[in-house]
């Protein structure tokens, strides 16, 4: 992304809490990556939880250990770097199935945790929602009630009344960066269509544990050759840290 681009985009974030990357991936990175989520539903199908409205997996970098690439793509962590304003590390992975449903519409308004007031963007960690499918009024998709970087922080209902909704449509590879501070939900809607998402929390590497969903496998944040890597996996949460105890060499242990 180029600097005025990113200043742009900046300035969008500021006044609206998310931002849409402009076609980030190739047609044949999309393709390649929604072939290995069905693959992973199919073959992997006992690490798929279903919950509410959707099944996921959040051990794909253990069912799918291609998954890395895409989580440490340089057209997804530059602009997020950038947001954040240091070095980061991932958080959380999941990959996200909807169904086809037959049912009223459902919209579960939250926020996946306060606000960082200390962040020059009010931002402690970016959530980057990747549609692997086409998503459109008739189907599923996400959904978020913009909120400037200046405006007071609102309870919901005021919130969405001052913000009003944007459902996020596009054609697969879209992809959508948002503070997960921002009021924010899944649409749930009557459609004979299946939505894929791949969603990951970004957050800073001097930062605290996110969430203990996600197992990093040692040979990224342990083994991997490349001290980069190492550091971008390495804020490890309590699941990560029991795998690794459980399944030491006996010299490490």
């Amino acid at each position: 992304m180029e600097f005025g681009q990113m200043n742009d985009a900046l300035n969008f974030f500021k006044n609206n809490g998310y931002l849409i990357l402009d076609n980030p991936l190739r047609a044949a990175e999309i393709a390649r990556y929604c072939e290995l989520y069905d693959r992973d539903r199919k073959e992997n199908s006992f690490s798929w939880r279903k919950v509410e409205y959707q099944e996921h997996n959040c051990d794909p970098l253990v069912t799918v250990p291609e998954i890395d690439a895409l989580i440490r793509h340089p057209n997804l962590t530059q602009p997020i770097e950038t947001l954040l304003g240091g070095p980061i590390c991932m958080s959380e992975v999941c990959l996200r199935h909807m169904a086809p449903y037959d049912g009223p519409l459902v919209r579960g308004w939250h926020r996946d945790g306060p606000h960082a007031l200390d962040h020059p963007l009010r931002t402690g960690y970016l959530h980057c929602m990747i549609y692997l499918s086409d998503v459109d009024a008739d189907s599923h998709c996400f959904s978020i009630s913009p909120e400037a970087l200046d405006a007071p922080i609102l309870e919901k209902e005021r919130q969405l009344e001052r913000g009003g909704v944007v459902d996020l449509h596009g054609p697969a590879g879209t992809i959508a960066l948002f503070n997960m501070s921002v009021l924010h939900t899944m649409t749930v809607r009557p459609t004979t269509r299946e939505r894929k998402t791949v969603q990951t929390y970004y957050g800073l590497r001097s930062g605290p544990v996110l969430s203990h969903h996600s197992t990093i496998p040692a040979k990224l944040w342990r083994d991997h050759p490349d001290e980069e890597v190492r550091g971008f996996y390495g804020n490890l949460n309590r699941k990560t840290h029991l795998f690794a105890e459980a399944f030491a060499k006996p010299d490490e242990s």
